[in-house]
């Protein structure tokens, strides 16, 4: 299979170097030119990935295309795209819901949106796929493990949700600066924490059928230090608080889902 990325940016850079990892990477990657100094390096990391002339070549030259653009350009560079019928596409665009996605993939009609997450390099990403799609759900099971959700609100839900990523290590940065405050050195403080909370998602992976929230309580012991800090979070209505952000992300998602233009 020829599969080609219209846009080359932090998930299409992921998605092809974990393609490449995978026991079953495609024949030929082509990239579009938009971002020639990712879409180069890719390029000189992988013989089986070439650099396209112009986003119309990525195009021609493929079977699958991933459009990987960021919403604020995606109408107007797809707009002066021609597609083919036989077309397989794929869209990792925040916000463009399936139908407005057929309106500018015209005459393609196999169109999936897709939700792959940065860890796709190293072939961990969960990735969400709707509609269900055989051929996206093959591409995405090779970078880790792939599911369908059932309606476009659930997989806008997806996205929004993996807006969490920047504060996740804005979080980490938090706590390995307080660290170095107390004396510790940056790189020792940063490997502690980049350790730890891998860690704790790797127990909530051993424990399925445990929510997270049964996890907090079960790390809280009465009286220490992690019921302390739990508690002080809560008073602060930290987690409220997030809640409230996912809705102004999900609130922003629909805004842009209902117009035609960017």
């Amino acid at each position: 299979m020829r599969l080609g990325f219209v846009g080359v940016g932090s998930i299409a850079s992921a998605m092809v170097a974990g393609l490449r990892a995978s026991t079953d990477p495609p024949s030929e990657i082509v990239l579009s030119p938009r971002n020639p100094a990712a879409a180069s390096g890719l390029a000189a990391r992988f013989p089986e990935v070439v650099v396209a002339g112009s986003n119309q070549e990525v195009l021609d030259r493929c079977e699958m295309a991933v459009l990987a653009v960021r919403p604020q350009v995606a109408e107007s560079v797809l707009r002066e795209l021609r597609f083919r019928e036989s077309h397989h596409v794929i869209s990792v665009v925040a916000t463009f819901t399936v139908e407005r996605l057929r309106g500018l993939a015209a005459p393609s009609v196999k169109i999936a949106r897709a939700v792959p997450l940065p860890s796709a390099a190293q072939l961990q990403s969960p990735t969400a796929v709707y509609p269900a799609d055989e051929a996206a759900m093959g591409l995405f099971e090779r970078v880790g493990p792939a599911f369908a959700v059932e309606t476009e609100e659930q997989i806008n839900a997806i996205g929004a949700a993996s807006s969490v990523v920047a504060s996740y290590f804005a979080f980490a940065d938090s706590v390995t600066s307080w660290l170095v405050q107390r004396g510790l050195s940056a790189h020792p403080a940063r490997d502690y924490v980049s350790r730890m909370l891998p860690s704790l998602q790797e127990a909530a992976a051993h424990a399925p059928g445990l929510g997270f929230r049964a996890m907090a309580t079960a790390h809280a012991t009465p009286g220490g230090l992690n019921e302390q800090i739990l508690r002080h979070l809560e008073s602060q209505g930290l987690f409220h608080r997030i809640h409230d952000a996912l809705d102004e992300v999900m609130l922003r998602v629909h805004q842009r889902s209902q117009t035609t233009g960017e």
